[in-house]
């Protein structure tokens, strides 16, 4: 989808079309979710700190995210992509890899395919979408990326070498900042050189993934679309208006979180075995030499993260945030932070059999997260919420969530 939250907010409010939108920076803290094309032409990025997106567009339309309307909006789209096939691999609430072999022989071409599944969506939301088509992942993603906006690009097999050859290698899949930085000091730049390059000159660079890698920059990739995957974690966090320390507020933003991401391990049938805590201080570390706040190698904001493996696995909230709140503890945080997140990982299907505890305590408390979900899908999100440890009002700049949607 083209600049997806930005351009439902334009579709919203038709008096934002054709101006800068910016969502998810509206505070001091914010981080841009999305911008409209408006808001590129003036070097605005998701990711970028919001001070810095105002500094390059001060004229912008700053907009707090609606994740709950995005959701609804992607679902929407996803109706759509079943319509041309049930081979969908979601990447993100705007994005996705689909496997339309299937369905080329009702359509004549794979270009014909791709205009349909634009109209389509566009006729469901009245928004654009761009299509790349390829023999493979990688070459498609490359090439829809290419097309936008609103685009729709076909690459055959006989013209990916072409297309991939003069790219930069940052925009090989795998490649970071600072690996890309490596790479270049090797004199490799574009995809072409790594392709050509004997292996051995980078394997100190690229590891054991080198030959891997060579072979993505060649095109060659046959991984499949994978429908069926499994969700790695499910997590959400949020950026603080100002640092915290208070146990109050700690402990009322775990909670939150700790809710949040039960619910959508309930709704997606899955529960999981551990519980991670995401801590980022509030006081800057150190830089790269010749970089500034927001650039890649700015000055740092130490990231910490505890763990611990639970004795059997669980959707349940109250568990979640018991859990994240003893690694708080453990962790002896003496200073304020910016940020507080809760994941859960090693996920399975939780129809399956549970191993009960000695005490039962488990099962008892899991039967009120269903209940909860009752509750709040009649009456709405925040109708009825657990108790925090100390209850305080948590107002995050940024909570990174999607939906219903699980994220990897």
């Amino acid at each position: 989808m083209d600049a997806f939250y930005a351009s439902i907010e334009q579709r919203e409010r038709p008096e934002l079309r054709g101006k800068p939108v910016i969502v998810g920076a509206s505070s001091a803290r914010g981080v841009v979710a999305a911008a409209s094309y408006e808001a590129r032409v003036f070097g605005v990025r998701s990711a970028m700190p919001g001070f810095r997106a105002r500094e390059l567009c001060p004229d912008g339309v700053f907009l707090p995210g609606r994740m709950a309307l995005y959701a609804e909006v992607s679902a929407q789209v996803h109706e759509v992509f079943l319509e041309f096939t049930p081979q969908i691999q979601p990447l993100a609430l705007d994005e996705a890899f689909l496997d339309v072999t299937g369905s080329l022989h009702f359509f004549g071409s794979p270009r014909a395919l791709g205009a349909a599944l634009k109209r389509r969506v566009k006729e469901r939301t009245q928004l654009n979408v761009s299509v790349g088509l390829a023999p493979s992942k990688l070459v498609a993603k490359i090439a829809c990326t290419n097309s936008k906006p609103d685009g729709l690009a076909v690459v055959t097999e006989p013209e990916v070498r072409a297309l991939l050859e003069p790219l930069p290698i940052r925009r090989l899949w795998g490649i970071g900042p600072t690996t890309a930085e490596k790479l270049v000091a090797c004199g490799i730049q574009t995809f072409g050189d790594l392709a050509r390059v004997d292996p051995i000159a980078v394997r100190e660079v690229l590891g054991e993934r080198v030959h891997q890698f060579q072979q993505w920059a060649r095109g060659q990739d046959d991984s499949p679309v994978e429908s069926e995957r499994l969700a790695k974690s499910c997590g959400e966090e949020s950026t603080f208006e100002t640092d915290v320390l208070q146990r109050e507020v700690v402990s009322a933003a775990i909670t939150a979180h700790s809710e949040a991401v039960a619910a959508r391990l309930r709704r997606a049938e899955l529960r999981g075995w551990t519980v991670t805590l995401k801590i980022k201080l509030g006081t800057r570390r150190g830089s790269l030499p010749g970089r500034t706040q927001g650039e890649p190698g700015g000055p740092r904001y130490p990231l910490l993260s505890r763990s611990r493996s639970l004795d059997v696995p669980t959707n349940d909230g109250r568990m979640l945030a018991q859990v994240a709140l003893e690694l708080w503890d453990e962790a002896g945080i003496d200073e304020g932070v910016r940020l507080l997140g809760v994941s859960v990982s090693r996920l399975e299907p939780s129809q399956g059999p549970l191993q009960l505890d000695l005490f039962g305590k488990q099962q008892r408390s899991d039967r009120l997260g269903p209940v909860l979900d009752a509750i709040q899908d009649r009456f709405g999100r925040g109708a009825i919420t657990r108790a925090a440890e100390a209850p305080a009002k948590v107002t995050p700049t940024l909570q990174r969530k999607m939906g219903t949607k699980l994220t990897e």
